[in-house]
């Protein structure tokens, strides 16, 4: 496993970490989830990521039990806070920014993360009292450092002006060989930050693998095919992107390795990209997954992704 410095925090994450968002909140079963996290530090993954909203507090809940069994020095845990908890708790004001850091360290078992992450821009709360609440977090030793997810450009910039708020650390936003919209704006502004990118889907939730053919049905224990975790995979599973995943297979195969690995390098072939996070449901996915570390992809194969996807790229 090769690791890559997180941003300017002088922290080291694994190039693959393991998330948590519709796995460990509900969609496997704890022995699975047990066997995906055991696994993870088995390969080398260091850098666990999770949040308050997944599964309202399961996938917290069920990594602090996970990881007490693991000395809390080797490895990195990266949480966030934003999305309801209930039909008050929600939103990056102060008073919930204090309320869930300390609820998510109960959930997780810690007296503090390594990253704790606004999970999305609250437009109902100044900006000024969101850093503030996150600079005290931190201050108070609740958090090593702060990210955000999925933050305007307009509203990233707006936050590095307020010279007196800690300063991030961190950009998770969504970034795959099909979604490269991060590329446009994001990337160069993080890159000139000292911030880094932390990318969820970076597999497009099992698409990118192959395992899918249009005009077919999934198979009986993929993602699309489970109704707990099948919610946000209608858009990727259109017969025309499906055909185009097809056309990646050769690329692959003429690059000796896996469409998992393939798609994995891809996203870290971006040095602003310090880890690419993926889920796993069982622990052979996890050590597939973690296979795609260090591996480097040629000018050819890069040219013949673009061409093969051309159609079906956003930006």
């Amino acid at each position: 496993m090769n690791f890559r410095q997180l941003g300017s925090s002088g922290i080291e994450v694994s190039e693959i970490s393991l998330g948590s968002w519709l796995t460990y909140s509900g969609g496997v079963e704890q022995q699975q989830a047990e066997a995906c996290v055991k696994a993870a530090f088995e390969a080398g993954i260091n850098f666990i990521d999770t949040a308050n909203v997944y599964g309202r507090g399961a996938a917290e809940s069920l990594l602090g039990e996970v990881l007490s069994g693991y000395e809390r020095s080797s490895y990195v845990l990266a949480t966030k806070v934003f999305f309801p908890m209930s039909g008050t708790d929600m939103g990056l004001s102060k008073a919930q920014i204090h309320k869930q850091i300390d609820a998510s360290l109960l959930r997780l078992r810690t007296d503090y993360v390594d990253l704790y992450q606004c999970h999305r821009y609250d437009s109902s709360t100044p900006l000024e009292e969101t850093m503030q609440a996150l600079s005290e977090v931190v201050q108070a030793g609740k958090a090593r450092h702060i990210g955000f997810s999925e933050w305007p450009v307009e509203q990233i910039e707006a936050s590095l002006e307020l010279s007196e708020s800690e300063r991030w650390v961190s950009s998770q936003p969504q970034y795959s060989m099909l979604w490269r919209a991060p590329e446009a704006q994001v990337i160069p502004l993080c890159e000139s930050e000292g911030i880094s990118q932390i990318v969820w889907s970076p597999l497009g939730q099992g698409v990118l693998t192959g395992k899918y053919s249009p005009g077919e049905q999934p198979p009986a224990d993929s993602r699309a095919a489970s109704e707990s975790m099948s919610g946000f995979i209608d858009r990727l599973m259109d017969d025309r992107v499906l055909e185009a995943v097809q056309r990646l297979k050769p690329v692959a195969e003429h690059a000796g390795l896996s469409m998992a690995q393939l798609a994995l390098a891809w996203v870290l072939r971006q040095s602003n990209v310090a880890s690419a996070i993926v889920g796993a449901s069982r622990p052979e996915q996890v050590y597939a997954n973690a296979s795609a570390s260090g591996i480097t992809l040629d000018e050819q194969t890069l040219a013949a992704i673009d061409d093969a996807l051309r159609d079906v790229i956003v930006r």
